[in-house]
Order: structure tokens, then sequence, then C-alpha cells
């Protein structure tokens, strides 16, 4: 759906980006990610056409870049953009009018989230009447009412409680399934580890990592897993174990009275070199690989980016 290719930005000699290619595949939700400071959101702008890359080419669905795209963009921006003296109803009305809607669809479709979410009572409410969350679902609305073929949310989670957090997840998840491509910006990992099949890393106004959650997760695999057995004799069983693999006491919660480590195996002492010992000694109750986090992830690579400099 998007292809960014040798994209490059400039504010005098500071560089926000260099050189960065990236590609999202249609039908996915993509996470662009990256600290305070890498440059995500100067790629945004740069998507969104509020400001022009100095280098490289940007394609929407196989065509370049251009002004008629905007109404097949939806954007929810970190830093919400809401009139705050406007009535709820009127501004989401002329948001929709901006973007291409006519007057009754625009109310056809605002009716129809507005009933969905539970908030017809707020039409004729002022944003400034309403609740950071509150205002958060109006943005949510405008952003996502035209049906655009690529939304771009950044941090959609911020201001929300847990609950509203949840509502609006189950929604993103929900317009991927209709069909749309979106890219989702965000701190929270646990968020791009739930929702995200593709992510890109950006440190530093370069591109460190990008791919397929579940291929990153496999290049960054620690060989580390949690097991815990149900046995006579603890003692022997980690003798044994040490003899063999790199072991350290485990924080397993378990209902078991079991036994808990955190074995690290290798190419040579495999995984079912270490079931197969386990078994000897008892009952496995619990063996599951340590599947590192997109957090753990995330800081891994700045780190070792950072440490190259």
């Amino acid at each position: 759906m998007l292809k960014i290719d040798q994209v490059s930005k400039h504010y005098g000699e500071y560089t926000a980006l260099d050189a960065v290619s990236l590609e999202v595949p249609k039908g996915s939700v993509f996470g662009l990610l990256g600290p305070n400071g890498a440059g995500k959101t100067s790629l945004i702008r740069i998507l969104n056409q509020i400001i022009l890359p100095d280098e490289g080419t940007v394609y929407l669905d196989g065509e370049q870049l251009q002004p008629k795209h905007i109404s097949q963009i939806g954007y929810l921006p970190e830093e919400r953009g809401l009139y705050k003296s406007m009535k709820v109803g009127e501004q989401a009305l002329y948001l929709a009018r901006l973007k291409g809607m006519t007057k009754k669809e625009a109310t056809t479709q605002l009716k129809y989230w507005f009933e969905k979410f539970e908030i017809s009572d707020w039409w004729h409410k002022k944003i400034q009447e309403l609740s950071k969350g509150m205002a958060q679902k109006v943005q949510f609305i405008v952003t996502v009412l035209h049906k655009p073929k690529l939304l771009i949310f950044d941090e959609p989670f911020s201001g929300f409680d847990p609950v509203n957090a949840e509502l609006i997840a189950k929604e993103i998840l929900l317009l991927k399934d209709e069909g749309a491509t979106i890219i989702f910006s965000t701190h929270r990992m646990e968020s791009v580890e739930k929702m995200c099949d593709h992510i890109a890393l950006i440190h530093q106004s370069k591109k460190i990592l990008d791919g397929k959650i579940s291929e990153i997760q496999k290049q960054y695999k620690t060989n580390i897993f949690d097991v815990g057995v149900v046995t006579n004799d603890e003692s022997k069983l980690t003798t044994e174990l040490k003899e063999v693999f790199e072991v350290k006491p485990s924080k397993l919660y378990s209902f078991h009275d079991a036994v808990k480590f955190q074995v690290k195996t290798s190419d040579k002492n495999t995984s079912e070199k270490l079931l197969q010992l386990l078994q000897k000694h008892g009952e496995v109750i619990h063996f599951s690989e340590q599947i590192p986090t997109m957090n753990s992830i995330f800081m891994q690579a700045v780190s070792n980016k950072t440490s190259l400099k």
C-alpha cells in the first residue's frame, strides 16, 4: 500500500530522516517505532503532505504521493487538533466535508459512530466541555469517518483509560479486517505486540530494523526456557542441569510445588536434550521458551546502534 523510497529530510544542518526506505503491506497494521527525536514525526508529516521530503519518493497504492491522495488518508495526530469552542457535531460535520463527504453521507456515518460509541448526547457539547478521553473518541471518529485506505494513528491510546483503550484497539483491528492499511506509532510496546503485523524501528534519523514481528523475534531469540519440574531429588537435578546448561533460578509462577529454572540452550545442547533430562528426574509441568518482547528488542536494537557510534 505504501512505499517509502530513500526519503531524507533536513532542517538546516540537522538531519531528521536519512535515506529511509520502508514498505507497508496492504491490509496490515504496521508499527512505526523509535525513541523521541528519531524522525517518526517528520516521516508522518511527509506522508500527510504537511511537509515535503528533501530527497526520495513516497508511493501510495502504486502512485507517487500527490495532493489528491489526502482524501484517501486518515490521520490521528498525537497532539489533537479539535477546535475547543466548536460543538462536537458541528465540528465533526465540518471535518468530514473537508475529506470530500457530502453532508448527508457525513451525517449518516456520524450517527452510526456516535451510537456505536454511545456518545449521541455529546452532539451539542463543546469540545472544551469534554474530558481528554472523550475528545479522543471524537477525534478517532473524524479520522476514520471517510473510510480511508490508509490510516495513520500517532499514540492513539493517549488519554484513554484501559477500558476505552481496549475499545479503540478493537476498532482499529476491525478497520484492518475491513481492508484498511494502518500505520501505528506508539511507545506502548505491549500494544505493538498485540496489534502489529510488521514494524520498523527508526533511530537517529535512520531505519535500523524492519520486518514481520515474528521474524524479528526469531532474530533476537535468546534460547532461554522457563521450566518447572516436580521431583524428589532437586539437588541431583540441579547438578546435572548445571553440568550441561547455563542455569538460573526462575521467577516462573506455578500452582504446583515444582522446582523452577531458567535454562539457556545452544546448538549443541538443544531444547530436546533439556526436555529429556528434565523428564528423567520427574514430572515436567512447565516448559516454555522465552519469546523476546518488543520492548526488549527495542531497547537492545537502540543500545546496539548507539554503542557503534
